[in-house]
């Protein structure tokens, strides 16, 4: 058993692409919220989203792998590849059965399904090409050959709480022996039938997403990946690399309560964070920030605010959801949460939780409202918690802070 840490990120999002980009526009507050124009809707009540926009796959692989590939694929591809560039690692370095590959998701490529039923149903036909691009399945397995690493595959469909799931077990597999290192993460599209889906759930809203304000009127979908390099400190340290972030402990729990909505009392919520806690080795008042699940949805903020000040008390602890620029970007949300939160641990920078204007009393927390703050931040705790009772907790900090034996079961 060893320490774990994050040597390299990458990201497409809505609002650009690399780490760099995504990063510049959250601590800026800026929006990619649009106008959807994946598909038509015109006939939908709602048709706003945190859409990628201006993606070009064969920017990031060739027009033989881009055809092979739907668009989850081809984005969590282009994540792994700016990852391994801010790591510095080649194709080359990352090939091998030492390398491990986890990807989580929600749906995964559920628009290429569509687009086999459409041509079964009008054309009575399924063109053979077609097939190899649909299945969850294929997330890794596009990773994997990308770089040749010959290492455990697996996708991890945990709802909202993916990415979490996903860093969480790739982190594992190092701690455990069986991998060196690992390409982790999560992505998801903005696909119709999951769009129309929250439509009529009610759970959208017309026009912004305002995490834990009072006003809020539901979630905005989003889409993109996260990807992040996570190395034994054993090989980070021969190679000579930055370290970027530890990967502490995590805790995992279900409320087994409803399929939308969350446990009242927020028991699942509450157990994930304490196991977070307690396999990181750390107490709560060691917690510097936490980078919510805040969704803008009434039950889930309110659920979330509760869960947070029955562990941290009344605490004046930096709280802020990048919901509110990105959007609920399904099973990749947690991933690219992960990696805001280990961009603050770099830059002392909290980003803001935009469109934040009339405190809730239920939601009685310190939120980073509308701007960015400096602050001293050597933990985070990443929220994800998501339908189903799915929550994921995964603890990062400054490398050097968290005590000897974190992670590791107890």
């Amino acid at each position: 058993m060893g320490r774990v840490f994050v040597t390299g990120m990458g990201v497409v999002s809505s609002l650009g692409f690399g780490r760099d980009a995504y990063w510049s526009a959250l601590v800026e507050g800026r929006s990619g919220v649009s106008e959807v124009s994946l598909f038509d809707t015109s006939n939908l009540p709602r048709s706003l989203g945190g859409e990628v926009k201006g993606f070009v796959a064969t920017d990031y692989m060739t027009k033989a792998e881009a055809g092979r590939m739907g668009r989850c694929s081809a984005f969590s591809v282009a994540a792994a590849r700016m990852a391994a560039e801010d790591a510095g690692l080649s194709a080359d370095a990352l090939a091998g059965d030492r390398t491990a590959v986890v990807v989580g998701t929600t749906m995964g490529e559920a628009n290429v399904l569509g687009e086999l039923q459409h041509a079964w149903i009008h054309e009575d036909s399924v063109r053979a090409a077609a097939l190899p691009r649909y299945g969850s399945t294929l997330l890794p397995i596009h990773v994997a050959r990308a770089f040749g690493a010959r290492g455990m595959v697996q996708t991890l469909p945990a709802a909202c709480a993916a990415g979490n799931y996903a860093i969480g077990f790739a982190a594992d597999q190092i701690r455990a022996g069986r991998a060196d290192v690992a390409i982790t993460g999560a992505v998801e599209i903005i696909e119709k039938l999951e769009y129309c889906g929250f439509v009529r759930l009610g759970a959208m809203s017309p026009d912004r997403c305002q995490p834990f304000d009072l006003n809020r009127q539901g979630l905005i979908l989003g889409e993109g990946a996260s990807m992040l390099i996570l190395e034994s400190e054993e090989r980070a340290r021969a190679r000579g690399a930055t370290l970027l972030a530890e990967v502490g402990g995590y805790g995992l729990a279900c409320d087994a309560h409803h399929i939308t909505r969350p446990h009242p009392d927020g028991d699942g919520s509450i157990q994930a964070m304490r196991l977070a806690l307690e396999s990181s080795r750390i107490t709560p008042d060691q917690v510097d920030h936490i980078n919510a699940h805040g969704t803008g949805t009434s039950a889930n903020d309110s659920v979330e605010a509760k869960v947070i000040r029955e562990i941290f008390g009344d605490r004046e602890l930096p709280v802020t959801s990048i919901k509110s620029m990105i959007g609920h970007c399904m099973g990749a949300s947690s991933a690219m949460e992960a990696l805001a939160s280990v961009m603050t641990l770099q830059t002392g920078i909290i980003p803001p939780t935009m469109n934040y204007e009339t405190p809730d009393p239920d939601c009685a927390l310190h939120i980073v409202a509308n701007e960015a703050r400096e602050a001293k931040v050597d933990v985070v705790l990443n929220n994800a918690l998501a339908f189903g009772g799915y929550d994921a907790v995964v603890c990062l900090a400054r490398p050097g802070v968290l005590p000897e034996g974190t992670g590791e079961a107890r």
